[in-house]
């Protein structure tokens, strides 16, 4: 969402910026530099900064839509006369602190000569510098391939063929005869082919001496097949593209058509963080922003098209070589790739323009591959459970086995599939970005640096902690020095899971998720905050600690992904789950046995709880490289029964109870078999620790209901 008083100016995308940049009419307006990139522009007096940047395509990460909470988007003002730039830099082209940014700056405070960017506004030329301390979206890229081996019956066959030679006797054309060939050599009963075909043709067939090799498209088997591509001789490599567009991070396999293989992979930032951190605040984006949903859209295709250059680019492959690709996403990612304002999916009741699987040629949105080249989108499961959701369910495979499996995607918006081969129930839950370091005091994306593994001493209350980047635990020899290049930034989704398990586990925390502050008489680490405590789990700079603020955060994300997955449990007719499946890059480093103390997930045997990776792109691979798979997953999706939690009534009980550590109400014997789990102790909101009390039905009703805002 755009800054407080963002509404009066319209934001330019890069197609238009030459126009407001070189244009004389507005040469009078301030000139903005942005170092360290060296992006510049002209922006009226009045654009807040935060908007300049993303106009430029200079990234300003900001975690709150800009409503001057994250503190993410800080810049620093460069004073001086900057003669190679031709500009004069002051403090005063810049205006004075709003309300807004006096009170993060008096809560969380600021450091000398930071401003944020989404409450400072241009009021004359401007060299600012966007201090890399704050730009955490280069993050560990971390959604390679897997090795499973999946049977080949893609969309794209190669057809090699010899033609006739052209006989005065014989008055058919070239394209003719070689449609004779296909049909007669390759067993089809009927052919098309593409128009940008026809004026190659006879060029192609006399280059390759009445010889050529055809890329025949043919999806579904009532389609009639289509001839995309020719080449004179025999070609015999043909490729495709398998992407998932996740919120945060995208990734790409380039896969061979023929042999299965995966010639390389890739991984990019979403482009579209600059606009907001969480899918919603994307979607309030396009609200306020006439131009919104064009900037996205133009931001995620340049950000494809940039990874499809590093995959031909590692792979040694050229771009008229790839012949299909599938792509995959969430809802929101789904229609911005597509060109389509996700308005509508921004409130209930949720509707999407297009549920079905989508199938469209490349360059219909800009694509450059082959010029013959198809794509094909999965379909979606409901408004807020898309078509990674599909992918991940085709990985997978639920539906295929008798075991109740539970697939859980963590994100900003959690997705939750659980069935079997009687029944598949789906729904999404409001998460919020807590678990990817918003909301979180040292929370950071998983980036070098941040802490990943955290262990508590349940009698010293002294912790250790390995980051991002290095092998050694911080009370190993050598870690320092293993740490130099990066040091300790803060704290990442996994860190945050088990450090808050670890408080818990070691009695820091109760049940109720309330820092016990009599504890500050045993260890240095607990400290008064205000009228809470908070932990200090690392001295130093930065110093980073686990506030009071911060643990709620976390029950309020883990106890909405709960309650969600109680829901489908509930319509399953089920009080157990066989199995559980984390997916995707953040799934992927999540401990089984922290986010089950956290209660993030139902009790289950630890054995069968295991991630499995980006089974969204291995999903988009299947479907890629075997039709049948399409067919599959469009089926099973049709069969799929979508629950939408804010129309349950059960959800905000349901909620209540998961905000206990593990839950209040459910019992977790196969977690207290394998972990010993604290006796049962509730902490007053001082701080203070008493005997067991009833719940307070009013202070966790008000948490659920800020859950499900």
């Amino acid at each position: 969402m755009a800054a407080a008083g963002a509404a009066a100016v319209k934001p330019v995308w890069p197609r238009d910026k030459r126009a407001i940049v070189n244009s004389p009419a507005n040469i009078t307006d301030p000139l903005v530099l942005f170092m360290p990139s060296g992006k510049r522009g002209r922006f009226p007096v009045g654009t807040p900064v935060l908007d300049a940047a993303r106009q430029l395509g200079v990234y300003v990460e900001s975690v709150c839509g800009g409503r001057a909470t994250c503190g993410r988007c800080q810049i620093e003002v460069q004073e001086g006369n900057f003669a190679k730039h031709k500009i004069v830099s002051s403090n005063d082209h810049i205006s004075p602190k709003g309300a807004k940014e006096e009170r993060y700056e008096r809560v969380r405070g600021l450091p000398e000569r930071r401003r944020l960017s989404c409450s400072a506004q241009i009021l004359g030329d401007l060299v600012i510098d966007v201090p890399q301390d704050t730009v955490i979206n280069a993050q560990t890229i971390r959604k390679d391939a897997d090795t499973r081996v999946i049977a080949r019956d893609s969309a794209i066959h190669m057809c090699y063929v010899e033609i006739e030679e052209p006989d005065m006797h014989k008055p058919l054309g070239d394209l003719d005869r070689l449609k004779i060939a296909l049909m007669k050599d390759w067993g089809l009963k009927s052919l098309d082919f593409d128009f940008h075909l026809l004026p190659q043709v006879q060029g192609i067939l006399r280059k390759g001496n009445w010889t050529a090799t055809a890329a025949i498209h043919k999806d579904a088997e009532s389609e009639t097949a289509r001839v995309i591509s020719l080449w004179p001789g025999l070609k015999n490599e043909a490729y495709g593209l398998a992407c998932d567009i996740g919120s945060t991070t995208i990734a790409m396999h380039l896969v061979s058509l023929l042999s299965g293989r995966v010639a390389a992979s890739s991984g990019t930032s979403n482009p579209q963080i600059r606009f907001g951190e969480d899918l919603m605040s994307r979607v309030s984006y396009v609200m306020m922003n006439p131009d919104g949903r064009e900037g996205m859209t133009v931001a995620v295709r340049e950000a494809i098209s940039g990874l499809v250059d590093k995959v031909c680019a590692e792979g040694n492959v050229q771009r008229n070589d790839i012949l299909d690709s599938v792509f995959v996403g969430n809802p929101i990612m789904h229609h911005l790739f597509l060109g389509i304002d996700p308005t509508e999916l921004g409130g209930a009741p949720f509707a999407l323009a297009v549920s079905g699987a989508v199938h469209i040629k490349a360059s219909d949105i800009g694509l450059k591959l082959n010029q013959g080249a198809r794509l094909y989108m999965l379909p979606c499961i409901a408004g807020h459970v898309g078509a990674d959701a599909a992918a991940v369910t085709l990985s997978e495979g639920p539906h295929r086995q008798d075991e109740m499996m539970l697939i859980v995607d963590v994100g900003t918006n959690a997705e939750i599939v659980l069935g079997n081969r009687q029944r598949v129930v789906a729904a999404s839950s409001p998460t919020g970005p807590a678990f990817e370091g918003a909301e979180i005091s040292g929370g950071q994306r998983a980036a070098p640096g941040a802490i990943e593994r955290v262990r508590i001493d349940p009698d010293t209350l002294e912790p250790k902690y390995r980051v991002i980047g290095s092998e050694l635990w911080s009370d190993e020899p050598g870690f320092l020095d293993s740490v130099q290049a990066t040091g300790v930034t803060g704290i990442c989704g996994s860190g945050i899971i088990e450090v808050v398990a670890e408080m818990y586990l070691a009695g820091i925390i109760s049940e109720d998720g309330v820092i016990d502050g009599s504890l500050g008489a045993r260890s240095p680490r607990v400290v008064a905050n205000g009228r809470t405590f908070s932990y200090v789990l690392k001295e130093g700079e930065p110093k980073i600690t686990i506030t009071q603020t911060d643990i709620r955060a976390i029950q309020l994300a883990k106890a909405a992904l709960y309650a969600g997955t109680k829901l489908l449990m509930e319509k399953q007719h089920t009080e157990h789950v066989d199995r559980i499946h984390f997916a995707g890059a953040f799934g992927s480093f999540i401990d089984p046995k922290y986010a089950m103390v956290l209660g993030l997930i139902p009790d289950c045997d630890l054995d069968k709880v295991s991630a499995v990776g980006n089974a969204a792109g291995a999903g988009a691979r299947m479907a890629l490289l075997n039709r049948g798979y399409r067919r599959e997953i469009e089926q099973t999706v049709s069969q799929i029964e979508k629950i939408e939690t804010a129309l349950e009534p059960k959800f905000q009980e349901h909620f209540v109870y998961a905000m206990a550590l593990p839950n209040k109400v459910d019992p977790f014997p196969k977690l207290s078999a394998a972990v010993k789990l604290p006796p049962r102790k509730t902490v007053s909101e001082d701080g203070v620790a008493g005997d067991a009390a009833p719940r307070r039905r009013s202070r966790e009703g008000h948490a659920a209901r800020r859950g499900r805002e």
